[in-house]
This record gives structure tokens, C-alpha cells and sequence, in this order.
């Protein structure tokens, strides 16, 4: 009988740790990725003893709080206001979580304060998720710059996401639909209070979701936080060329369309300008740095149409309401005689809803898997196709990239076709090269999927000759 091996507890970096050392360490170091609750990460807080500097906007959402938290940066930067922003997850590198007046925070200081949420950590005896332990140090880096403003991301839910640690004076909830059920409910009612959990008495809580759940509305007024819906207190209108803000008290005409694209950027646009309003005799804003703001913003994987052809589209979503908005920026785009669909989905989300929501619109699957304790093999979205209706048959795309590359015929394809391939890499690499240069490909269904395309999509560019 083999001795057992006693499990190893995590190395903490050295002196000379890098960034990379510490974040594998920082997945070590709890028992569970998620966990949700804040009575731990509030004990380290409270060893720490800072607080955020300037006016503090949460934003919450199922969708859209990440496009929202661009442009609230974009504007406030060409107000001239000093702003840092932290997101979640990243597509590349960890640095674009955090970031001061747009740019990324260097990795030297994230190692400083890293080193500093860890002596607190230690000295307390407490035990931090990763999302908590970096929400701290990113969170005490901001503190330690004289900001005027603060945007903090959500990163699941609200109540319990460690950054409702820190109190906001303007919160945001951009969405409420169905995803991370298994944490936060399941129906959009119990969602909506896990989101309204954000809010805080007496302080503007935006509510931009259309048709909010009555959850958000009841827990808003329960608390006494000053409500502001969509429709009630905010709205817009606009046509082909332009688009209008109407608020309480303000209004905004002429205003370019964001640069970032999808049918509900308009509706992320009205909920910031709305937060800005709120907080107007604290942050003034001129509106010639929300019309330089809107043109300006960027945000990665969010509807983003790369330069060339074939048309590529990279989109983070992964819910069925987030494919339901981007079924109708495809619609709006114009059109393509085919379209390719590089699809990749971790397994706790809803696939058969999302490839419901698609079916009509994507002609070419081109399935991925994706790696890790939620992975979902190609296999497995095979059977969620076929489950959505979708029976196209195999291609060989492999083949005919192989063929055009050395210079022959490839094979016509049929008008629809599901192909699986090893990895995202790989499936980049044979379609951007086998299909026409009319078609669009849409690379969609995770963060995970659109980062390893931008990898791919670099590596092929420094390829030689």
C-alpha cells in the first residue's frame, strides 16, 4: 500500500516573483474559485484600512456593464478628470483589469500591492478567492492615486461580489437576464435583488434595463435609493445619423453614435450619461467631452468588427440574451452570402438557448472546446446543435485551407455545415484562409474564445512572409 502524499500547500512568490508567479499562486490559495460572500474579504479590508479616493460608480448587469463602464471612462477622461477602472475577466493580459486614465496599470505595482493585500491577508489568518484578493489590491493601488473617479465592474451578481465591498455613490444595473443561475437564482426576480444589491440609501441607482424585474424596483425603493428607469427618468431617440439624451433635467442633441457597435450600445450610452447626470454637481461634464467620449471609447470583444476581409465579428457573449442583441447587430450589418460561426461555450451556460437564438443566422459551425473545470468538448456541442434543431452536415473546411494553401482547388462546400476542430487556434486559422473574402465569420460564445482568436489572429500576422 502506497504512503499517502501529503498535499503541498501553495509557495508564495519570492522577492523576484513575477506577475504570472503570482497569480497561479493566488488560484491556490482558497478552496473554491467562487465563493461567494463578503465577511472575509471585509477582514483583510478592514486590516488594510484604506479607502477609494473620488466619486465611486458599481455598475452590475447580465450584459453590458463592461461597455458601460468604457464609456463612463471615456468621457470622464476628456473631461479631463483623473479615472481608474477595473474590469473583469481579461482577454490577454491580467494588467487590462486595471487601469488609470485608459492606460493598463503596470505589473510592478500590481506585484506592490499583491504583496500588500497578502501581509493583511496573513496577519489576519484569512483565506481570499482570487477575484477577492485581486479586487483588494487593485482596489488599495487606486487608493494610493489622488482620483477623481472610480468605476468598479461588477464581476458576478452584486450583493455578494467583492467589489459591494466598497460603498458607491452612483450604482448601475445595465440588464438583468438569465446566466450564473446556479449563484444567483433562477428567474430573472431573484437575479434583479442579487443585482439591486449594489444599491445604497439615498445615493442614484440607474436602472438600465427596459424592463426591469419588480425585485430591483421594490429593493430600490426599500432601501430609499434615489431609482432612475429607463423610460421614466432617462431616455433616447435618435435616427441614422445621430442620437439624443434626455434626462431630468438635462438633454444632449447631436450626439454621435458610441463607437463601439450592437443594437443596445444606445441603451449603455442613456444609463451612463444618466450615472453622469446623476452626479453632475460633483463631476461636470461638458458635452463636448461626451460627443469625444462616445467617438473615442473602445472595448474589446464586444461586437468588434476587425479591419479586412473576410469580415470578422468577435463577441464575448454568452447568454441567451446577449445572442438575442447580437442576432440583430448581424441583421444590421448588411449583407454577407455566408456566414461562419467559431463557437465555443463553457459548459455551465445555456448552448441549446444560445444556438436557438443563432440557428437562423449562421450558416458554417465551427466548433471549439474550451479547457479547464467547466470545459465543454466538441463532442458535447454537437449534441446541443442537434438539440436546437441544427442537423448540418460535416465538412472537411481543414482540407480545403490545406488545398488553397498549396495552391490548388478546394472542394465547394454545401450551403451549411458543422466542422469540430482541436482548438481555437486552429479553427481561426482554417477559416480565415478557406472561405471566400464576401463571407463574415463570427467568432462568439465566451471571453475565452474571442482571446485565444486575438492570439491567433496575432500569431498569424508575425508569421513569416
Amino acid at each position: 500500500m502506497n504512503p499517502a502524499v501529503p498535499e503541498q500547500k501553495p509557495v508564495k512568490p519570492g522577492a523576484s516573483g513575477t506577475l504570472n508567479e503570482w497569480l497561479t499562486y493566488l488560484e491556490s490559495i482558497h478552496s473554491k474559485p467562487i465563493d461567494m460572500g463578503l465577511d472575509r474579504l471585509k477582514v483583510v479590508q478592514q486590516q488594510m484600512d484604506f479607502a477609494l479616493n473620488g466619486v465611486v460608480f458599481t455598475v452590475a448587469g447580465t450584459n453590458g456593464k463592461g461597455s458601460t463602464c468604457a464609456m463612463l471612462e471615456s468621457i470622464l477622461i476628456q473631461a479631463g478628470y483623473k479615472v481608474g477602472m477595473y474590469t473583469s475577466p481579461h482577454l490577454i493580459r491580467f494588467t487590462e483589469r486595471a487601469r488609470i486614465n485608459g492606460e493598463e496599470v503596470a505589473e510592478t505595482d500590481l506585484i506592490a500591492a499583491f504583496e500588500r493585500v497578502e501581509q493583511a491577508r496573513t496577519d489576519t489568518s484569512t483565506s481570499l478567492t482570487y477575484f477577492e484578493f485581486t479586487t483588494l489590491a487593485v482596489a488599495w493601488l487606486f487608493s494610493q492615486t489622488s482620483l477623481d473617479a472610480v468605476i468598479l465592474e461588477v464581476g458576478l451578481g452584486g450583493r455578494l461580489d467583492a467589489v459591494n465591498a466598497f460603498d458607491t455613490d452612483c450604482a448601475i444595473c445595465t440588464s438583468v437576464d438569465l446566466d450564473h443561475q446556479a449563484f444567483l437564482g433562477p428567474d430573472r426576480e431573484s437575479i434583479g435583488r442579487e443585482k439591486a444589491g449594489i444599491f445604497r440609501p439615498g445615493k442614484p441607482a440607474i436602472v438600465g434595463d427596459p424592463k426591469p424585474p419588480q425585485s430591483v424596483i421594490d429593493h430600490a425603493e426599500a432601501i430609499g435609493a434615489d431609482l432612475w428607469m429607463f423610460a421614466r427618468d432617462f431616455n433616447y431617440s435618435g435616427d441614422k445619423q445621430q442620437w439624443a439624451y434626455g434626462g431630468r433635467s438635462m438633454r444632449r442633441a447631436a450626439l454621435a453614435y458610441p463607437a463601439l457597435r450592437g443594437t443596445n450600445q444606445l441603451l449603455n450610452a442613456s444609463a451612463a450619461l444618466a450615472a453622469l447626470e446623476s452626479v453632475r454637481d460633483r463631476l461636470p461634464v461638458p458635452a463636448q467631452s461626451i460627443r469625444q467620449g462616445f467617438l473615442l471609447v473602445e472595448w474589446p470583444g464586444r461586437f468588434q468588427v476587425l479591419p479586412g476581409q473576410p469580415t470578422v465579428v468577435l463577441d464575448v457573449g454568452h447568454n441567451p440574451h446577449a445572442a438575442a442583441h447580437l442576432r440583430e447587430s448581424l441583421d444590421n450589418m448588411g449583407f454577407f452570402p455566408y456566414t461562419h460561426c467559431i463557437f465555443g461555450m463553457l459548459a455551465d451556460k445555456d448552448a441549446v438557448a444560445v444556438v436557438n437564438a443563432l440557428k437562423d443566422r449562421v450558416d458554417h459551425w465551427h466548433l471549439v472546446p474550451l479547457e479547464g473545470d467547466r470545459s465543454r468538448s466538441t463532442e458535447q456541442l454537437l449534441q446541443q446543435l442537434a438539440q436546437a434543431g441544427v442537423d448540418s452536415p460535416a465538412f472537411d473546411w481543414v482540407g480545403n485551407s490545406q488545398a488553397l494553401a498549396k495552391g490548388g482547388i478546394a472542394k465547394q462546400p454545401p450551403e451549411k455545415s458543422v466542422q469540430s476542430y482541436n482548438s481555437v487556434s486552429q479553427a481561426y486559422a482554417v477559416v480565415t484562409s478557406a472561405v471566400p473574402p464576401n463571407d463574415r465569420i463570427l467568432v462568439f460564445g465566451s471571453f475565452l474564445v474571442v482571446a485565444q482568436a486575438m492570439q491567433a489572429k496575432e500569431a498569424i500576422r508575425k508569421r513569416p512572409g
